[in-house]
């Protein structure tokens, strides 16, 4: 989309959620290439073989989506220590909430994306506040939002996970052109399923539990069966890889060829109502 470019591998690295999953990968992608890394956790324990592995080079920080004006405050203390500011900042964190919209308390679907969204787009403008005020050189530096081809294929049961990566997806596309011709490089990166424990973390909602819901039991049992076929994590770090060092702004599909190649083509160039067809009859939704 837009021609600017990152003007060296970065040095220093923000990475939200990095205790597992994805955000995991991405740390070790990045620690393997040199790169200090401030990555992120509510629990920081849990990012103590992180900073084990690469002793000085990976810093735990203590972050949690849900208290938005403590993540921004974690986000300018790693800066300061980070030298001011970072050369790449990557918003990974998120959680999944499973169940019917209308028979969940819609209090948890705001929350989730409050969380999810808003927060993350608060740490999205403190990234691109920093890439513009440096003082070592010109505007530089490399914002990922990490969104989901849910973007393009909205999962059910899903929707405030759908809601608030659309959001950021969006968000992603307007700071692209706000920051043409700047050194500042903006990527929408957007994972398919991947082999992670994402599923086994979801908050699953049904009032008589899922095995007594045979829709939600259906759609949850292609969720799982899609995560246990799909590839791990180090393919989705590998794709951003080849992204950061392409130093262009712009989306990144990474996933599976079927999702991440055949599925996209077919949303071009299929009849909307054929969409929909079809995602009912892979969901089990008659």
């Amino acid at each position: 989309m837009s021609s600017s470019r990152v003007s060296a591998w970065p040095r220093t690295a923000f990475l939200t959620g990095a205790s597992g999953g994805l955000g995991q990968a991405f740390a070790a992608m990045l620690l393997a290439d040199g790169v200090q890394v401030w990555g992120t956790a509510r629990r920081p324990e849990r990012l103590a073989g992180l900073a084990e592995a690469f002793p000085g080079r990976f810093h735990p920080v203590a972050l949690d989506l849900s208290d938005p004006a403590g993540a921004e405050s974690a986000f300018h203390a790693a800066a300061r220590e980070a030298g001011g500011t970072f050369d790449l900042v990557i918003n990974n964190a998120g959680f999944g909430v499973f169940g019917d919209f209308a028979a969940t308390d819609f209090a948890v679907w705001r929350a989730q994306i409050d969380a999810m969204l808003t927060t993350t787009l608060r740490l999205a403008h403190a990234a691109l506040r920093g890439f513009r005020a440096r003082t070592d050189g010109p505007p530089r530096g490399c914002l990922v939002n990490v969104a989901s081809l849910a973007v393009e294929f909205p999962l059910p049961c899903m929707t405030g996970y759908n809601v608030a990566k659309a959001g950021l997806a969006a968000a992603s596309e307007s700071f692209v052109v706000e920051t043409r011709g700047t050194g500042i490089t903006v990527i929408d990166f957007r994972p398919g399923d991947y082999r992670t424990d994402f599923n086994r973390a979801m908050q699953t909602l049904s009032p008589g539990g899922l095995v007594s819901d045979a829709r939600l039991l259906r759609i949850w049992s292609v969720l799982e069966k899609n995560l246990r076929s799909a590839p791990p994590p180090s393919r989705a770090a590998a794709d951003l890889r080849r992204a950061l060092r392409r130093g262009r702004s712009g989306l990144v599909r990474s996933g599976s060829f079927f999702q991440a190649r055949l599925a996209p083509l077919f949303a071009r160039l299929a009849p909307v109502p054929l969409r929909r067809a079809v995602a009912g009859l892979y969901f089990g939704i008659r």
